[in-house]
Parts: C-alpha cells; sequence; structure tokens
C-alpha cells in the first residue's frame, strides 16, 4: 500500500492536534467587581493558556447599547473592562482581543441569520419575554418599550459566536438559550444554504465559584453590594470591614460554612490558607482580625493588577491599538466567512455562473495546497478557490520535508524561511484567508 501524501499527513496532524476555538463576549456595563474577576475573568484568562485552544475574547460593545441611554457610560465602561482584562494578565499575543463593533461582519452575518430566524423562537427568548410579562402585569401592551435591540439580542450574539466557528462558549445556566439559539440559526442556514457554519457547545462550569457581595447575597450591582475590582486599598478595606456578620464574640467557634467571609477568603486562598482560617475559625478568630486577614489575602493577589491597570487607564492609546491589531488579524477570517455565506444565498457578482438558488449537495470549492517537484526538490503552493496562486514555499530537499511545512503553516507554527516569505507578500491577508479556511474545511 502506498504512503498517503504529504498533504493528507499535514491535515491528520493537524486533526490530532485538535485546535478548540473557545468564545467569550464581555458586556461592557460597568466597573468590574471582585465577582466578575472570580466567576468569569481569573478563569478565562487561565483557559486562555491551555495548549491547542484558540481564544476569542471580544468586548461587547454593541450588546451594551441595548437597553442604554448613556453613550459616555458605554465609552468609559469598554475602556475599564478591557484595561481590567489585560491588567489581569490576558495576554493578546495569544488569545484574540478585540472589540465587536470594530469588526463590521458581526452585523452583516447578524441580518443573514435574522432572515432565517423564526419569530416564534425569538418570542420565547427569556429576556424578550420576561418584558412582555412585566407590560402583561401592568396592564400595556404587551410590546410597550421594547426596543429591536432587546428583541434582536440572542441573534446578535449567535453572529458574534458563528463568525468565528467557535465550538465552545462558557456561559452562565441562564445563557444556555442564547447558545441553544445559536445552534437553531446555524442548522437553519446549513439546511437551507449548505453545511458553512459551526454548530457551537455551551461550556457550563459547574465549580465557577459565585462570590458574596457586602450584605451576604450574591455579588451583583442589582443588590448594590459589590465590591469594586480595582479599588484603592483604603477603600477595598473599609468594604470588606463592613460585610455582615453575626454577633458572636472574640472566643466562640464560628462556622466557616455559613460565612460569607470566609467564602470570599476561600476564592483567594490555598488549601493550605483556606485550612488555616477554618481552623481560626473553630478556634474562635474575633471578626475584626478575620476581615483583616480577608483584606490582606485578597490585596495581596490584586495589588500588582491594580497598579497595572492604573497605568494602562492612562494610556488608552494603547488599549486602542491592542483592540485595533486584533479586529484587524480576525477581519480576514470573517470576510472570507461572510464571502462564503454570501455566494451561497445569492449575493454574488453578476458575473458569477448563474445557478437556480436551491442548495446544491456538492462541496464549495475552497482554496487548496498543492505540493509539486521541480528537478530535485519539493514545493508546495497555495492556491485561493478560482485557482490564482497566493504563495509558493521555499525549495525542500524532501516531500516529507515540504509536507512538515505543510502541517505548520496549516498550524500557524511557520519556519522562518516561510514565515519571511509570508512577510514579504503583499497579500497576507488573502494568506491568512485562505489558511482559515483550510483549517475549517
Amino acid at each position: 500500500m502506498s504512503e498517503p501524501s504529504p498533504q493528507i499527513v499535514a491535515h491528520r496532524e493537524l486533526r490530532s492536534s485538535s485546535i478548540d476555538r473557545v468564545l467569550t463576549g464581555i458586556k461592557p456595563t460597568g466597573t468590574p467587581h471582585l465577582g466578575n474577576y472570580v466567576g468569569a475573568i481569573r478563569p478565562a484568562i487561565l483557559s486562555s493558556r491551555l495548549p491547542n485552544v484558540e481564544s476569542f475574547y471580544f468586548l461587547a460593545d454593541y450588546h451594551a447599547l441595548a437597553g442604554s441611554a448613556d453613550p459616555t457610560r458605554v465609552h468609559r465602561s469598554t475602556l475599564e473592562v478591557a484595561a481590567s482584562w489585560l491588567a489581569l494578565g490576558l495576554d493578546p499575543d495569544v488569545a484574540h482581543f478585540y472589540r465587536q463593533s470594530d469588526i463590521p461582519e458581526v452585523t452583516e452575518l447578524t441580518w443573514l441569520l435574522a432572515c432565517v430566524a423564526p419569530k416564534g423562537l425569538l418570542n420565547r427568548a427569556h429576556a424578550y419575554k420576561a418584558a412582555v410579562d412585566q407590560n402583561c402585569e401592568r396592564g400595556d401592551d404587551e410590546d410597550a418599550g421594547i426596543e429591536m435591540g432587546l428583541y434582536l439580542y440572542p441573534v446578535l450574539m449567535a453572529a458574534d459566536i458563528l463568525l468565528f466557528n467557535a465550538h465552545r462558549v462558557p456561559v452562565g445556566k441562564d445563557q444556555i438559550q442564547h447558545i441553544e439559539i445559536a445552534r437553531d440559526l446555524a442548522q437553519r442556514f446549513n439546511h437551507r444554504y449548505g453545511e458553512i457554519l459551526t454548530l457551537p457547545e455551551a461550556q457550563i462550569d459547574e465549580t465557577t465559584a459565585t462570590l458574596p457581595g457586602t450584605d451576604g447575597r450574591k455579588m451583583s450591582k442589582s443588590y448594590d453590594n459589590v465590591i469594586p475590582l480595582f479599588a484603592s486599598p483604603k477603600a477595598l478595606r473599609e468594604a470588606i470591614f463592613a460585610i455582615v456578620t453575626n454577633s458572636q464574640l472574640p472566643g466562640e467557634a464560628k462556622d466557616p460554612e455559613s460565612s460569607s467571609l470566609f467564602a470570599l477568603y476561600q476564592a483567594f486562598a490555598s488549601a493550605d490558607e483556606t485550612a488555616a482560617m477554618r481552623a481560626a475559625y473553630a478556634a474562635g478568630i474575633a471578626w475584626g482580625e478575620a476581615k483583616q486577614r480577608v483584606f490582606e489575602r485578597i490585596d495581596q493577589e490584586i495589588a500588582p493588577a491594580r497598579a497595572r491597570f492604573d497605568a494602562l487607564m492612562a494610556a488608552p492609546e494603547a488599549i486602542e491599538a491592542i483592540l485595533q491589531r486584533g479586529a484587524m488579524s480576525l477581519r480576514p477570517r470573517a470576510q472570507e466567512l461572510l464571502k462564503r455565506m454570501r455566494d451561497a444565498v445569492g449575493l454574488r457578482p453578476l458575473t458569477a455562473t448563474h445557478n437556480s438558488g436551491k442548495r446544491s449537495d456538492k462541496k464549495a470549492k475552497g482554496p487548496r495546497i498543492v505540493q509539486y517537484k521541480e528537478g530535485a526538490q519539493f514545493f508546495f503552493k497555495l492556491q485561493d478557490a478560482d485557482g490564482e496562486v497566493l504563495l509558493v514555499g521555499p525549495a525542500y530537499a524532501e516531500a516529507r520535508d515540504a509536507g512538515a511545512a505543510i502541517a505548520g503553516f496549516l498550524k500557524g507554527e511557520m519556519a522562518p524561511e516561510l514565515q519571511a516569505l509570508i512577510d514579504a507578500a503583499p497579500n497576507r491577508a488573502a494568506i491568512e484567508a485562505a489558511r482559515v479556511a483550510l483549517i475549517d474545511s
């Protein structure tokens, strides 16, 4: 039996590496607090560093417009949220970090999805249904005061997810319906026009910590019980010392399981530190001393990031440059997907081949890599869907070397000589778009 071609080997190696695309939207609607950090930011940043994971983090500023009439607040919050994630360790060279409104393909995809979205499906969306129920309870018209931003919110969210063919979307249980709607719209589009969109999965982390606020309830802006993430040491200490405790005196054993103060400490402490605090509770630690320990432990973790946050807030141009770079690196991928979708729905040049508009069972023609031999040397070339050569790789002495170079190219791990050719090419965006299309095919 003959050995597989280097191209097949390259694709097998790529599949064995199994790149997992994970996407998270961050709605800029206020200053981040400790609950946001423990429940979402910290685990997301840790996840972005995992091998074989391609992470997408975007500032969902379009979403922030739904129900908001304060542009100053949206703008300020976008800056604060971006600075917070960067200060806490999100690496824009490892993860994609961008602003939703910097990628116009999001809104075009929203319309294409809206054209296959059943009204009945959107009628059942939780946020819209809750608003209708409130109107009915007041005796108002069921759609009184409801804007299309709220109604189409799930479609915009689906566009965010599907634009980069995300495999997983970490969400809370209250957001599962949005992922189900995204899957439904992707299935409907694929059924009507051909297999183009990837069906995402909701990722629910049952172990995610939920922090109590200063009044013992879940930390939430709605309860006005939050502790700002980057409060000054003085303000942080005051907030922690304001946490409600019971009337047990020093020397009386205290129950850590019913103590919101202990839960707050545990979210930041190591296993050994938590065990020591548990022992201190059993020994009757005074509430004032317990609060001081909580303050010191949280400040120990937050202080370095607080300094970075303050520096970033003083240099918004640095954050803007990072977000622009993130959007520019992703737009070729977004454009490639939209190009395929526009062609599928019939939005193509008049000179293009006419079809009946019915779905074709034939696989759409896409970019490809061709390996060939000239003399005693081996080469490969990257062609777009029309057969135009986008890139010719360097010469290799052995076929297996060319195959390894192809595998590296598909993984985004280019050898220096190949990277130099790409950097010098005037059509780098087209090369990247073709590479991504090969990965997603």
